[in-house]
């Protein structure tokens, strides 16, 4: 068992990990991440505490599930291309999505992160860990850009100032010739209303950056494609996998805009 010490904050990520675990329990899970169970297990940590429950949990993998299939349609069209999954935390999203071997793949996150990753799971030779912070912005040198990135954030920008992440997009859209931006943004409503977020709360973490219009980054050189508001997460396919109550609570989302809006998943082209 791997003991962690992480501060409250980085905290969080391992509340999304036991999210996902939670669900790959289910007999008919949305996301079925068993990497992220497997880890779980090998941890040393009081999952409990997170406030992560099955119902919960619910939000985690409905968010992932669609950033996931837009990261591999992606690379179904990109086979050569470069990943960059920044603020990665514990996510097992390259053991998920297992791209091929002319896809290199690097995910970046502070070094107690990092570590931590490394002792769990299994190298591969197009897999690369980086441990940095994102706004430390010479780790970028370590990363070719001789060709088209993917470039996946989630539960990432909130957390950023928005000076930070403005100019961390300019750093990316201006390195690589072209690619895609696939990530997750809260509106200044969900900023405001963070003390409502259960594990943000007990994690005693700040968020920071809301954007209430996607369309307000296309001044740094992104052009949008896509955005999903919370009551669009679900496919009917996902839907049905859900329990009776949490398919209420998503329909009635719709009646709600305000607050399907405080969490929009979105996607870019650059």
């Amino acid at each position: 068992m791997e003991k962690v010490h992480f501060t409250e904050e980085k905290a969080t990520m391992l509340a999304t990990l036991y999210g996902r675990a939670l669900d790959s329990r289910e007999a008919d899970p949305v996301l079925g991440d068993h990497a992220a169970d497997e880890a779980v297990r090998q941890i040393d940590y009081d999952f409990a505490k997170l406030g992560i429950t099955r119902d919960s949990a619910v939000s985690v993998v409905l968010r992932a599930k669609p950033i996931d299939e837009w990261a591999a349609d992606y690379l179904r069209q990109h086979p050569d291309a470069l990943v960059l999954h920044l603020g990665c935390g514990m996510d097992t999203r390259f053991q998920r999505l297992a791209p091929p071997e002319t896809v290199h793949w690097y995910d970046v996150d502070y070094p107690e992160v990092v570590e931590l990753r490394e002792k769990l799971y299994a190298p591969a030779p197009n897999h690369t860990n980086i441990g940095t912070s994102v706004t430390d912005f010479g780790w970028l040198d370590q990363v070719p850009s001789d060709r088209p990135a993917l470039i996946v954030a989630e539960g990432l920008t909130m957390y950023l100032t928005p000076e930070d992440g403005t100019e961390l997009i300019r750093r990316l859209v201006a390195k690589f010739p072209s690619g895609e931006l696939i990530c997750d943004v809260f509106s200044k409503l969900g900023i405001k209303a963070q003390k409502l977020n259960t594990p943000v709360r007990r994690a005693k973490a700040t968020l920071r950056w809301g954007i209430d219009d996607p369309h307000e980054l296309e001044r740094y050189g992104l052009d949008l494609m896509s955005s999903l508001d919370a009551s669009h997460w679900s496919t009917p396919d996902v839907m049905a996998r859900l329990r009776p109550f949490t398919r209420f609570q998503l329909r009635m989302l719709k009646y709600f805009p305000a607050l399907a809006r405080m969490a929009n998943i979105v996607r870019y082209r650059f």
